[in-house]
């Protein structure tokens, strides 16, 4: 058996409770003319309750259980499931008229990073998609996502793929949902990025829980989650609630100076910039991003530990080692700031950084 086949059936034709009615009427030799007087309903009521016309109201189920025996609820939850299989009906039609709107959206990675099921059915593909955004339509995407007033659209990466930027995001979203906050306090955060410096000589399953839990304490939700085709996002940072911030990483670079560097330019933007503002870092750059650059390269090296290193002009590995010991962080941070700034070339040293593989994540 497929395994997108619901273990629940769910017919595509809606049945209404008026014939069941007339069948049990048929079955006491009871006429509609009858029925109408011991229950007080007008017969033309009675009629179009038998063609589907008018629905069961529960006090119509409750004189139905007078006059034929049969419980109220049985009659309520005919009238219930009818509507709600017509509901269920008009929306499969509705929804097969927005198929091709799943072609924008990156589905074959959503499906292996386990985010979505994978359903022959594109009608129950298109379900499972708007299921995983919280959202009951396509136009609703379209609103919540693309929308003039949403802040992110101002990112010059999500005018590259807005699909799959947005899938990106709400992955982060569903997993920062998760992660029990404290109300956020601003010199908490300042304290817990001093110690969160300190981890960046430690492996992946070291480090990883270890930063999620103290940014946690301090009311800010990390989550990691790998990058999308055609995204081209390392970070991301915004407000679930006036309490809660959440900095999201891609790993896109996959080394730990780019990973630190993008957790610290994420911290930047939540100390120095407001909670109504949403910053996706990827290849594009203003004054805020330059900031939180800024304030990303001083945390990691010091300005006055960096000049005097720099004015010493020894970058060996061995002086790079020392020097990355002598402050506290991974050599691969040091490398990776030398070579931005001109100083070493992107061919030298490299294998002083570390290289992270990261698992699938699931929501």
């Amino acid at each position: 058996m497929s395994k997108d086949i619901k273990s629940q059936f769910e017919p595509d034709y809606a049945v209404p409770p008026g014939e069941t009615l007339l069948e049990t009427l048929e079955a006491i030799g009871m006429s509609q003319a009858e029925l109408a007087k011991r229950t007080g309903r007008p017969k033309k009521t009675i009629n179009e309750i038998i063609k589907g016309k008018t629905a069961i109201i529960p006090e119509t189920a409750l004189q139905l259980e007078r006059v034929l025996g049969i419980p109220a609820s049985f009659w309520n939850n005919l009238e219930r499931n009818y509507q709600e299989t017509l509901a269920r009906i008009n929306e499969q039609r509705r929804l097969h008229q927005h198929i091709d709107w799943l072609k924008k959206m990156p589905l074959n990675a959503l499906i292996k990073m386990g985010c979505v099921k994978k359903h022959s059915d594109r009608v129950q593909q298109l379900q499972e998609v708007l299921n995983f955004f919280g959202v009951a339509s396509p136009e609703r995407w379209e609103e919540r996502w693309m929308g003039a007033q949403v802040a992110y659209r101002k990112s010059p990466v999500f005018q590259g793929d807005p699909y799959a930027i947005a899938s990106w995001l709400r992955v982060g979203e569903l997993i920062a949902q998760k992660i029990k906050c404290k109300p956020f306090n601003t010199s908490k955060f300042k304290n817990t990025i001093l110690k969160i410096r300190q981890l960046t000589v430690q492996p992946p399953d070291v480090f990883q829980p270890e930063v999620i839990h103290l940014c946690a304490e301090a009311g800010v939700a990390v989550v990691f989650v790998p990058d999308l085709p055609k995204i081209r996002a390392c970070g991301a940072t915004w407000w679930m609630n006036s309490n809660k911030a959440v900095i999201q990483l891609s790993l896109r670079y996959k080394s730990d100076d780019q990973l630190w560097f993008s957790f610290f330019h994420e911290a930047g933007h939540i100390l120095l910039h407001g909670k109504k503002e949403v910053f996706i870092e990827g290849d594009g750059k203003d004054s805020k991003e330059d900031d939180a650059d800024k304030f990303a390269s001083d945390i990691l090296i010091p300005p006055k530990q960096n000049r005097q290193f720099i004015q010493s002009g020894k970058y060996s590995k061995a002086s790079i080692q020392k020097f990355a010991s002598e402050i506290g962080i991974a050599p691969g941070i040091v490398i990776g700031r030398l070579q931005h700034d001109g100083k070493l070339r992107h061919s030298f040293c490299n294998d002083l950084k570390k290289r992270f593989e990261w698992e699938n994540v699931a929501t």
